[in-house]
Parts: C-alpha cells; structure tokens; sequence
C-alpha cells in the first residue's frame, strides 16, 4: 500500500539551505520506496510554496492554501532544521490536524530546541553537562566571566551564533553575536574532552537504540564553519573501549527517554575523564546521506533509505 508523504524543508532561520537539502535528500529516499511525495518549502519570510500552486501573499494567506494537502496526506515529514519547525511547532499543527508526523512531538521538539532547558533536563536525570548561566540579551554589558568560556544563542543550530571566548574583550562581541539568533544567551565553561555524537530511533512498536557513536575531528570549535567547508572528519564507528560506547549509548537514551523523543534525536556530547558531558540534543538533526545520524546507522547496517522509511513506519 502505498503512504502519502509531505515533505516539509526550508524553514525562517539561518538553516534554511541546510533544511532545503535534507527535505531534498529526504524525499528522494522516499520516491525509491512505496511512498507518493510532495513537497512544501518554507520560504525564509515565512510563505508557503507548493509547486504549481499559488501562494497567497502573506505567510497566514501562504499556510491556508498548503493546508488541504494535510487531508489527503498519511505522514508529514518536517525535515525543518531550527525554530520555528524543529522546536515543536509544525508537529504541532499536525497534532491539531490528527496527522501523524515523523519525529518528536511538541514537548520534545520545545524542550530540546532550548539548550538551557535541556541543560536542566539532563542534570534531573544524573547527567553531567557543562556549568554555564543564561543571559538576557538586554543584560550583556553586565556579563563578566574568568577563564575560556563558550558563548551561544540558546535555541539556534548549526553552531550559529556560537563563538569561543579566550580574552575577557572579545566577550562583549561573542555576546552580541549571539543575540542576533536568541535574545536568550548562554554561556559556558569550556569542556575538554573527545566530541562524540549518538544517535537514538525509536522504531514501529516503540523500540529505541542507539546507533554506533561518531567521533567528530576539527582543529578548535567545531562551528559553523567547519561543518560545512568539509575541514571536519568523523570516524564511524568512534574508536572507544566497551565501556565508554556503553557509557554514551546509556546517556543517549537517558536523554531521548527524559525528553519524550521520537523518531530519531541526535545526543552530542564530550567524553571525558569523568565520563559523557552533555552538550545539546537535535531532534530532527542533518538528514542527508552525508549527515551525522545517517552515518552512524549506515556503521550498524541500515542504509539511507532505510532510515528514511523506519522514520516514516513509526511516524506518531
């Protein structure tokens, strides 16, 4: 039987292209199964296209004329990467439409789109993250901090807005870097350990597992810069003893269960002297072949297309 799939990509944030090409590989993937595709794009103004249909002239006017696509589809997918997509609110339409949806639900995508919340979640919950405060954007001329510190937007990804501060100068300039993603700042002691992703699906009949962990390689912050000019390498499955891939598929799941993910979640952490460091979570992280998540279950034997159908299968 055939499953009607709307894709959804593009998105208003500084992860537009990166969205557009995971909503691009995404439905491909698609097309090669039992699976009839469609897909919207979300422009960067908030307007609604469908090709060969017409659009309206306001984002409100855009939404209600792609809107009856939602009763004659079976499963959204919204490979919408950052807020407003990711954070929980085009499941949220879904829920109110009674459409099931690839990947987490409204509470999940809110929770774990804000760093600092994500933060407490995992302190809750035994895990170690890094010590930091939250900062008002209208408070960053009171901000002091000693020693190296990370400064980044609290609901932002691809690193946007991330910087690494040294001297005490450069703080004000990170600060402000930041604001302009999130008037909500957080700032961080620098955690020294390996970079180690892992992946977490939540399969048809509510099965979750961890993928084989992913060790990320770039010289200094891996910001946004290195994820895109291809100067970062990943090793796949990471080089770790037994006890430390059992030590972050543990943690993984900790965090995936804790926030009531589904479908498929992105833990990235720090491995260190005292064990996994919590940094951020992605409930909907980079879906192309070439993406983290794809490639750490691709090292457990599920190819791209594969994925992209267990995604579709256990869509909630």
């Amino acid at each position: 039987m055939t499953t009607k799939v709307l894709v959804i990509g593009g998105g208003q944030n500084a992860e537009h292209e990166v969205s557009l090409a995971s909503a691009a590989a995404v439905a491909a993937a698609l097309r090669m199964g039992d699976h009839e595709v469609t897909c919207v794009t979300i422009d960067r103004d908030g307007i609604w296209r469908v090709e060969g249909r017409p659009h309206g002239g306001s984002a409100a006017e855009s939404l209600a004329l792609a809107l009856p696509l939602l009763t004659r589809t079976d499963v959204v997918f919204p490979a919408v990467h950052g807020a407003p997509g990711e954070d929980g609110a085009l499941a949220a339409l879904c829920a109110l439409a009674g459409v099931r949806v690839v990947g987490s639900g409204l509470r999940a995508g809110s929770i774990g789109m804000d760093k600092w919340t994500t933060k407490l979640v995992a302190d809750a919950v035994g895990l170690g993250t890094a010590r930091g405060r939250l900062v008002s954007a209208d408070d960053i001329g009171d901000v002091e901090f000693e020693g190296e510190v990370v400064v980044k937007p609290v609901s932002s990804g691809s690193s946007h807005g991330v910087g690494l501060v040294t001297r005490e100068e450069d703080l004000l300039v990170a600060l402000h870097e930041a604001a302009r993603f999130d008037r909500r700042i957080l700032v961080e002691e620098v955690v020294r350990g390996r970079e180690i992703d892992v992946a977490v699906l939540r399969e048809k009949g509510g099965i979750r597992w961890a993928a084989p962990p992913l060790e990320i390689h770039a010289t200094g912050l891996f910001d946004t810069a290195t994820k895109y000019d291809g100067s970062a390498r990943f090793t796949v499955p990471a080089q770790l003893d037994a006890g430390e891939v059992s030590a972050l598929k543990r943690a993984a799941i900790a965090v995936f269960d804790a926030l009531g993910c589904e479908g498929v979640a992105r833990m990235d952490f720090f491995l260190t002297d005292r064990g996994p460091v919590l940094n951020e979570v992605n409930t909907m992280p980079g879906l192309t072949a070439a993406s983290q998540v794809p490639r750490m279950f691709a090292a457990a034997g599920v190819t791209y297309v594969d994925l992209v159908a267990r995604l579709v299968r256990a869509a909630s």
